[in-house]
């Protein structure tokens, strides 16, 4: 099974158990959520309304938890754990994976010293493991370690959920993208018209070039025949008459 149909297959059970349940049961779901290594996409289940219904309960914290995984990053965590219930393993290593796939966001080149500092990570071979086994290996990520330069060159990341108010940022990008992206084929239209053009003009003057030097064979061929002399041919009697002619 690919990662993706996995995300859905896991999405859909817990979309179903979340509105299923209410108040502690629905905390234990969330912490469930949050803690399946093969899980990285929960906006579904935020927007079931029982977990919407958590906001202002004695289980609040929850649903924040549950927002932060949606949104947020290792270094968010940190800065809000007075509002948020403490991770367990699973919970921190997910983060740090979900850390990773948001740097990639913004940058395709992130520099070794800045995934350390936003995973707590203290050296490169902790951090190259972590990246090898826990995202690579994960599917979330594709890319390259570069020891020489000290950084991660991400050539695929799994996106995440959208943050709110980030659609109409994506539409936009997407609008701008699509009026770029029909302005260069209009470009590569007018230029395959100019080819086509140029190769008609060229065609036209091969053939009158063509049919120039044709013509000008023919006239050289007519002016030799025009100009070529006969030598007559005497015979031993025609002479042997002129001798005597002149004997006379």
């Amino acid at each position: 099974m690919d990662i993706e149909q996995k995300q859905a297959d896991l999405i859909e059970h817990f979309v179903k158990q979340a509105s299923l349940n209410k108040g502690s049961s629905l905390a234990s779901i969330i912490i469930e959520a949050t803690s399946n290594p093969s899980l990285f996409a929960f906006s579904e289940i935020l927007a079931v309304p029982n977990v919407a219904e958590l906001q202002g309960t004695e289980h609040s914290l929850y649903l924040n938890l549950l927002r932060l995984f949606a949104h947020g990053t290792w270094s968010d965590y940190k800065s809000s754990a007075g509002s948020l219930p403490p991770l367990v393993a699973d919970q921190i290593l997910k983060l740090k994976q979900l850390t990773v796939l948001t740097l990639a966001e913004t940058s395709k080149v992130l520099p070794y010293d800045h995934l350390m500092q936003e995973l707590d990570v203290t050296n490169v071979r902790e951090l190259e493991d972590f990246l090898i086994n826990e995202c690579m290996y994960a599917g979330i990520v594709r890319g390259k370690l570069d020891q020489f330069r000290r950084c991660f060159q991400v050539l695929f990341a799994a996106g995440r959920d959208l943050r709110p108010g980030q659609l109409s940022s994506m539409i936009q990008t997407m609008t701008n993208w699509l009026a770029t992206s029909d302005n260069l084929l209009l470009t590569i239209q007018e230029k395959i018209k100019w080819a086509d053009a140029m190769s008609e003009v060229d065609k036209k003057h091969k053939k009158e070039v063509e049919d120039r030097v044709e013509e000008m064979k023919k006239t050289v061929v007519s002016h030799k025949k025009l100009h070529t002399v006969s030598r007559p041919i005497w015979s031993s009697g025609a002479t042997r008459r002129s001798t005597l002619n002149l004997a006379e």
